[in-house]
């Protein structure tokens, strides 16, 4: 199943779960897109696919500046994964095919 396409996303961070859209693309083995919430959007950066694993880095600077590792797969119209949160340890998403 493709990963290309918006998700509705929710991230549960240590202050509570952050609601977003991730736009995916992908074009062989790379991963482009961009992730947006209340505190803005960002470019996916860094983005791979191997086999059904995704990965991604995204810059955030709000509330204060952090890399965000990400790591998903896709079944159908659901994607899970974990993000690790710079110093605040690791964190669990989930989102469903907009």
């Amino acid at each position: 199943m493709s990963a290309d396409g918006i998700w509705n996303t929710t991230i549960n961070t240590p202050m509570g779960a952050q609601t977003g859209t991730l736009t995916l693309t992908t074009d062989g083995t790379a991963l482009h897109g961009k992730m947006a919430s209340p505190q803005g959007e960002m470019a996916l950066d860094q983005g791979a696919v191997t086999g059904d694993v995704l990965t991604w880095t995204a810059q955030v600077t709000s509330p204060m500046s952090m890399t965000l590792e990400f790591t998903a797969t896709v079944s159908g119209d659901e994607i899970n994964g974990t993000v690790k949160l710079g110093a605040f340890g690791d964190a669990t998403f989930s989102g469903t095919r907009a």
